[in-house]
């Protein structure tokens, strides 16, 4: 063996740098852990915005007209959708990239953490888009007055192409099932 190759000609390869090399490979996955910090950061400005909303609207919420009122539960269901995209982001993306969360078996530990994979986690996902689209076209519809046709179109079809990729996605998930089993 002389050169890195052996009796056969074939490259040797160094067991001690492949190792090395994985391991920092394997170690990498902890480079995510500030973004999902990070995103423990984003919810708090979500709680911020949530109440900001409400103590905003308490205030004239006896005079409001029924549209306003639909007008803001819709505003503040709005903000909980991307509160719990934010979390299905962050408890599946840690426990699927980064390391399984501590407590396992605690009483409140929510029943898809730890079994949602990657596919589970794009429709989960995926499925939330699509639900926060709808409210905010739904919201723009109730105050069509606000927007010109050109608009209404543009959002209309930016909601459905959410739509179509949504089941764009569970189709491709259902071949690849089909395919596997």
């Amino acid at each position: 063996m002389t050169n890195g190759k052996d009796d056969a000609g074939n490259p040797v390869r160094d067991p001690l740098l492949e190792r090395a090399i994985e391991h920092t490979i394997y170690a990498s996955r902890w480079l995510m852990a500030p973004i999902y910090l990070g995103l423990i950061a984003a919810l708090g400005i979500l709680i911020v915005t949530f109440f900001r909303e409400l103590t905003h609207a308490l205030p004239g919420v006896m005079a409001m007209e029924e549209s306003d009122v639909i007008l803001l539960i819709l505003s503040l269901v709005d903000i909980s959708l991307a509160g719990n995209l934010v979390l299905i982001i962050l408890f599946s993306g840690y426990e699927n990239f980064v390391s399984k969360i501590g407590p396992a078996e605690h009483r409140d530990r929510p029943s898809w953490m730890g079994k949602v994979d990657f596919s589970g986690l794009k429709s989960k996902l995926i499925a939330s888009i699509v639900a926060i689209s709808a409210i905010h076209l739904l919201k723009i519809f109730m105050d069509l007055g606000k927007y010109s046709q050109q608009d209404l179109l543009w959002y209309t079809l930016i909601h459905l192409s959410f739509v179509v990729s949504g089941v764009g996605f569970a189709v491709m998930d259902w071949i690849d099932s089909k395919s596997k089993g």
